[in-house]
């Protein structure tokens, strides 16, 4: 169907997360809110079929208007599907493809199943690989866990190192909970100094569960013992910006950090859907054929259709789409109106808006606390961070001079620890007296 033919017209470009293998996984990982969606589909052979993944490739180009189209794989596990079915994808997009279009493939996965075969393909067409690591061995083992509650970090480890081999571009995707999450600069410093990474996704476990204790729809105000709490996810993020934008800008990319920059920057989107003000463009489709609003409400209230009875173009494109971006700017509660870094949250996901605002209201974001922190925590660097590109300088400039302020800060409080009396609060701003803070070890 041409562009022109679709009632209503999708976004110029929209980021799609195809579901190859359904729910289905090699892994049992205790956090996954994708496991309990086999559910939805009891008894199926969660394995998608030739005509669904032609009508998906067809649809994908056909709905866009851009000459970029991102084909992006997740899970579940979609390396279950075989090598053989990229290569089909692969020749989809180049029967179908217009003049002048390129495409980039991506796929996320956990890499445990990833072998020569893997590496040599997914080089040879310049996919892109996200790989799930939560931390080193002890920290990745506690929830990523394989059917026997076996540990994974040596399988999924020795997947990276082949993404390596073959010289594959690849990020990493770490899921912060209640574990990783109290130990920020292990994580990353892990990934920076140990696995030579880049590029890094930090996104925060929060597992929504209802009155029976399930996660199959985004329902409920309670959380598993899981989840990330919400200050502990501010102070990780805290945790790791510091040590970014005293080390490492311009070296390792770190996903939160950029996004937020471009909403410093006041660009038009962050390229991150959680800090957009509006959302809708990254639909999630079934192995089915069935397409859902999002990856994180994969639930028959939010279901679409199907690509195999209504084009996929439509269905984007659709006035219920449309109400469910729109309604994560509408149904702000009024404290969020008001917060001075609105402009950087703009509420966060919509799947996370679950607790009552101060004044009663619905919809306040349970990890507010957190992101609060963090975005008046960085308010500073990512000024100067704006500042420096804005003026056309690189954003390794900034380096440099965080450390001037350091070292500024640190005589000032040599000076105000040899003022302090030992009854008086510590100047560092702990709260402590000094005596049973900095002034515990003097002389």
């Amino acid at each position: 169907m041409p562009e022109d033919a679709i009632p209503h017209a999708p976004p110029d470009r929209f980021h799609l997360l195809a579901k190859p293998a359904g729910a289905a996984c090699n892994l049992e990982c205790a956090y996954c809110f994708f496991l309990d969606k086999a559910a939805l589909y009891p008894g199926a052979r969660t394995r998608m079929a030739d005509d669904v993944l032609e009508a998906y490739i067809r649809q994908l180009i056909e709905a866009h208007r851009s000459e970029c189209v991102t084909v992006a794989w997740q899970g579940g596990e979609p390396t279950l599907m075989g090598v053989d079915f990229f290569r089909r994808a692969l020749e989809l997009e180049e029967r179908y493809k217009r003049p002048g279009m390129t495409f980039e493939n991506t796929i996320q996965t956990n890499g445990t199943l990833l072998d020569d075969e893997w590496g040599a393909f997914l080089k040879e067409h310049g996919f892109l690989v996200g790989i799930s690591v939560d931390g080193p061995p002890e920290l990745h083992d506690a929830y990523r866990v394989d059917k026997a509650g076996g540990p994974t970090s040596a399988r999924t480890i020795r997947g990276l190192r082949l993404l390596q081999k073959y010289g594959v571009d690849f990020n990493i995707l770490t899921a912060v909970n209640r574990v990783n999450g109290d130990h920020p600069l292990e994580v990353y410093r892990y990934f920076r100094d140990e696995l030579k990474a880049d590029w890094v996704q930090f996104i925060p476990v929060v597992e929504r569960i209802d009155a029976d204790g399930r996660r199959l729809r985004q329902e409920g105000d309670t959380v598993t013992e899981r989840s990330v709490l919400p200050a502990q996810w501010g102070s990780f993020l805290c945790a790791v910006f510091d040590e970014w934008v005293r080390h490492d800008v311009g070296v390792m990319f770190v996903q939160t950090f950029e996004a937020t920059l471009r909403n410093w920057l006041r660009l038009p989107t962050s390229a991150m859907c959680v800090f957009d003000e509006t959302c809708g463009a990254a639909p999630a489709l079934e192995h089915n054929g069935d397409l859902y609003s999002c990856d994180h409400f994969v639930e028959p209230d939010y279901l679409l259709g199907s690509i195999r009875e209504q084009h996929m173009g439509e269905l984007v494109g659709s006035l219920s789409q449309r109400a469910f971006g729109q309604a994560k700017a509408d149904d702000l509660p009024s404290c969020c109106r008001e917060c001075d870094v609105l402009f950087a949250c703009h509420g966060e996901c919509p799947k996370n808006r679950f607790v009552p605002a101060p004044g009663g209201e619905p919809g306040l974001n349970y990890l507010c606390e957190g992101y609060k922190a963090f975005f008046r925590h960085v308010e500073p660097p990512m000024s100067a961070l704006a500042g420096l590109l804005q003026r056309g300088r690189p954003a390794e400039e900034i380096m440099p001079l965080i450390r001037v302020a350091d070292d500024r800060r640190e005589k000032t409080l040599e000076a105000a620890f040899a003022r302090a009396g030992r009854n008086d609060p510590c100047p560092c701003g702990s709260g402590l007296k000094f005596k049973r803070c900095h002034g515990s070890t003097a002389g």
